[in-house]
């Protein structure tokens, strides 16, 4: 079940119940149709937590720092739940770690830092020590587990609750014991998912105290990419402690020795995941009486333990409760969701809205301090920019720019300012290098391609100004333009290249990637990530008044016709020497990132018309296929490289293409069929990993309408509106408003569309949309129309 708008308030202490099943969103009774006034209240935080979607389902406020969420275990300690140390039908705890990536594609995953277990009984062993986790975890039933946007609570079957309330970078842990047995807290310091290479932890008893660091960030497994002799890729995350019942009993541990009555541990090199550490590393625990009902207040800090406390002492005051943060977290929540407001639709589909914008509003992360300090990709500590409100970390390049990274543009340009400035930041840090895949500061290398071009370049279509965008656009052009002798030099290097544009004097001296030496995970996949880089910076050059960057630019945002084999049709692997890699067959994944031939060959957004004459003027008939199987019933729930995939990112933008090829209300019957069968309610509502909010800012776009026409512009596609009324208020106060009265699944089509009062035939809205707000109003037919003109390409 699920509360009423009404049971707002309660639901502050007894989140939302979980849904056991996917539901599609449109499968549930339409309720009234009133405007959502309280939109959190529509917030599931465990839908994605099923299947692939690897969602957590703990407290965090919008764009928060610390994320305490639950880490789970499959029974043995080289086996967690899932890339974000959760998944629904693991029902086993380990402890409830301080920070998370919102699903990461990737497993073992990212983050995880510092889990801390409650635990009733007598600690008389080692944790680290126990690998099967047979000990020192507990089981728990979803029928006692509850979240709410800024709040996750759970009883565990060893009879502890635990209660997480979170600020922006510090939280109340509050756990209530039982009776019987010694209550205790587990400080696992070298246990993150990622890995840790260094721990440490100190206990004050006395002063009712546990302060500590770890050193991470083998970054999805990839402790190469870091290592002992080169950690960019690494942080230290610091952490303090403070409970408000007096400890009785201290001991810490390393490896398989416990040592009680200790109050220090350093070192070990402790994984969560990875046999060839199972049993290594260090923690320390804190025991209380039994029946102890403990609040714990905890900050964490990138910068220092003075970081952390200061953080803590801003944010959390010395008599905070659960209730107090966690009611203040959900008036946030509500607050920043109302960025669109939602009028009519099922329960379901407002569920299904509401917690895609929750899950979108996860990243980018707050990443400095209070006193605005952070740590850089030097591994320095910096200050904030002049102007500056924020330093944000955590960027999955590759999978955001084809959908996050707009809706956030859209609904909160300050913050994408701020984030811009951020990643431009860490690029100066980083020898003027800007990584494609950064985990909190550091670069990791994964992916392939050069998306923070697009990323900037959309920003300033869209109307963000609160960043350094003639330097930023230096430096990207750079990196477009001068080759990295660090990326020249990398070898092989398939998805983990040192320098954003590898072997780039190859590449302009070729005009494409030769599969044989791109340095990339696949020359055609780079190809294109490249000629859409490209196209990105020539439009923001015109912007510039550069014409003759813009020129060259938009000329080599055309090259992605050199890896398009007229013999086959398809985007295909082609050698150094201009010869085509053999074997070929539309499923091939060689020449390719995470896709097939099959879905790359459409990503052209850029380029439309050309795709069009290089398939011979057979795209419509092509694309119809890429939806359907051989019987003509649709075929968008992915399984098969021969057609639409919607748990990956590379065709995301494809259901849209119908538009430009002139054929608007098959866009809208696609887009219809994928919100409607492929989302929905319950832990398995996310048909892949989110992406750090990805799969669910696609959804939100799809479900208002409208989708982002290509990277570096910010024209809007028209789609087939899902809700009656939905009002937008971007942060900079400019407000867009879209009404589609008959809308419904019968009536999914467009028959005629008005802007600002205006009949408009083209199926595309101009950037004035965005930038000046405007009222689109969309007449619905439950028939397809001719309505829709194709949109020119830019």
């Amino acid at each position: 079940m699920r509360l009423s708008v009404a049971g707002a308030a309660l639901a502050l202490l007894l989140p939302t119940l979980p849904a056991q099943a996917a539901v599609p969103a449109g499968a549930v009774a339409v309720a009234p149709a009133g405007t959502v006034s309280d939109p959190a209240a529509s917030v599931d935080p465990l839908i994605g937590s099923a299947r692939d979607g690897n969602t957590w389902p703990g407290a965090v406020r919008p764009f928060g720092m610390i994320s305490w969420s639950p880490t789970s275990t499959r029974g043995d300690q080289t086996s967690t739940g899932a890339a974000n140390g959760y998944q629904y039908d693991v029902t086993r705890v380990r402890g409830f770690s301080l920070t998370h990536v919102n699903g990461a594609g990737c497993n073992p995953g990212a983050a995880g830092d510092v889990p801390i277990m409650p635990y009733a009984g007598t600690v008389d062993s080692s944790p680290t020590a126990d690998t099967t986790d047979a000990k020192y975890a507990s089981n728990f039933s979803h029928a006692n587990e509850r979240a709410v946007p800024g709040r996750y609570t759970v009883k565990l079957d060893n009879g502890v609750t635990t209660d997480l309330a979170v600020t922006t970078r510090a939280g109340v842990g509050e756990f209530a014991f039982p009776a019987d047995q010694a209550a205790n807290l587990l400080f696992r310091t070298s246990n993150s998912l990622n890995g840790s290479e260094d721990a440490e932890i100190s206990i004050d008893a006395a002063g009712r105290k546990v302060t500590g660091s770890v050193l991470t960030g083998a970054f999805c497994g990839r402790r190469a990419n870091g290592g002992v002799n080169n950690r960019k890729s690494y942080y230290r995350l610091y952490f303090t402690a403070s409970f408000d019942q007096p400890v009785v009993a201290t001991g810490t541990w390393k490896d398989a020795t416990l040592t009680p009555g200790s109050t220090r541990a350093t070192g070990g090199e402790g994984y969560a995941t990875g046999a060839d550490r199972a049993g290594k590393g260090s923690g320390g625990y804190v025991t209380f009486a039994p029946g102890a009902k403990v609040r714990m207040r905890l900050g964490i800090s990138y910068v220092s333990l003075a970081g952390a406390e200061r953080n803590l002492a801003t944010e959390v005051q010395p008599k905070a409760t659960a209730d107090r943060l966690a009611a203040d977290g959900y008036r946030q929540w509500k607050n920043e969701l109302k960025d669109i407001r939602i009028t009519g639709g099922t329960d379901a589909q407002r569920t299904t809205f509401y917690t895609a914008l929750y899950h979108a509003y996860l990243q980018p992360n707050i990443f400095n301090d209070v006193d605005g300090r952070y740590l850089g990709s030097d591994r320095r500590i910096h200050r904030l920019a002049p102007g500056q409100r924020a330093q944000y970390g955590t960027f999955s390049g590759w999978d955001q720019y084809r959908a996050h990274i707009q809706l956030l543009a859209l609904l909160k340009p300050d913050i994408a300012g701020d984030f811009a400035q951020s990643l431009y930041q860490f690029a100066q840090q980083n020898n003027g290098i800007w990584d494609r895949w950064l985990h909190n500061n550091g670069p990791t290398h994964v992916m392939t391609g050069d998306p923070a071009a697009p990323t900037l370049a959309t920003f300033a279509a869209m109307g963000v100004r609160n960043f350094d965008t003639s330097g930023a656009f230096a430096s990207l052009l750079r990196q477009a333009t001068v080759q990295n002798a660090e990326a020249e030099n990398d070898g092989g290097c398939p998805g983990q290249c040192t320098g954003q544009r590898p072997a780039l004097n190859t590449y302009l001296a070729k005009h494409y990637a030769p599969q044989d030496a791109c340095h990339c995970w696949g020359g055609a996949a780079e190809t294109l990530e490249n000629s859409l880089a490209d196209f990105s910076l020539g439009q923001w050059a015109q912007r510039l008044g550069r014409k003759d960057v813009a020129t060259t630019m938009s000329d080599r945002g055309t090259w992605w016709k050199n890896t398009f084999d007229p013999a086959v049709g398809y985007q295909r692997a082609r050698k150094a020497d201009g010869t085509w890699q053999p074997g070929f067959t539309p499923s091939t994944d060689v020449g390719f990132a995470q896709g097939s031939s099959a879905t790359y060959t459409w990503m052209v957004p850029q380029d439309v018309s050309g795709l069009a004459a290089a398939m011979n003027g057979n795209a419509v008939q092509r694309l119809d296929a890429f939806f359907h199987d051989e019987a003509g019933n649709w075929a968008v729930r992915g399984g098969s490289p021969l057609r639409y995939d919607p748990t990956n990112e590379p065709g995301l933008h494809t259901p849209w293409l119908y538009n430009g090829l002139g054929q608007a209300w098959k866009t809208q019957a696609t887009t219809r069929e994928i919100v409607d069968t492929v989302y929905g309610v319950g832990p398995a509502g996310l048909p892949g990993n989110d992406d750090l909010g990805t799969l669910s800012a696609w959804y939100v776009f799809a479900a208002i309408g409208l989708f982002p026409q290509t990277p570096g512009r910010a024209e809007l596609l028209v789609g087939s509106p899902l809700f009656p009324k939905v009002e937008l208020e971007r942060s900079n106060g400019v407000r867009l408003t879209i009404e589609a009265p008959g809308t419904s699944d019968t009536n999914q089509y467009v028959e005629s569309l008005s802007l600002n009062g205006r009949p408009r035939a083209e199926s595309w809205l101009p950037e004035s949309f965005i930038t000046r707000g405007g009222h689109l109003t969309a007449r619905m037919s439950a028939t397809p129309t001719t309505w829709g003109t194709p949109p020119v390409d830019h």
